[in-house]
């Protein structure tokens, strides 16, 4: 996406699958749905990257010693990160999330 603020009009159904990208495993619907709308894809794969790290997360509260501090902080992170995603809807603009969006490129 060459710019960071969508500009026109975005249509109700593309802004509910946009947010349906940051609210955990929903990140799948939007993928299916709208494989041609850039807006909604570009959320979506972000919401991806978020929702695997938040599987990782999960799995790290296994590992001895460190698993429980990593765990907590990834998991407040990926909540951080998904709170700047849906404000990024609701406010029509694309914004990049750091380290997230240069792995969502990739997928």
């Amino acid at each position: 996406m060459a710019k960071d603020v969508i500009r026109g009009r975005l249509g109700v159904r593309a802004r509910i699958l946009a947010l349906m990208s940051y609210l955990g495993v929903l990140c799948i619907v939007p993928l299916l749905m709208n494989r041609d709308d850039h807006y909604v894809n570009f959320h979506a794969r972000q919401g991806l990257i978020l929702w695997v790290w938040s599987v990782l997360a999960f799995l790290a509260l296994h590992l001895p010693f460190l698993g429980k501090w990593f765990s907590s902080m990834s998991l407040m992170m990926v909540l951080v990160f998904s709170a700047i995603g849906i404000v990024s809807v609701l406010l029509r603009k694309a914004w990049r999330i750091p380290f997230i969006y240069s792995l969502s490129t990739k997928i």
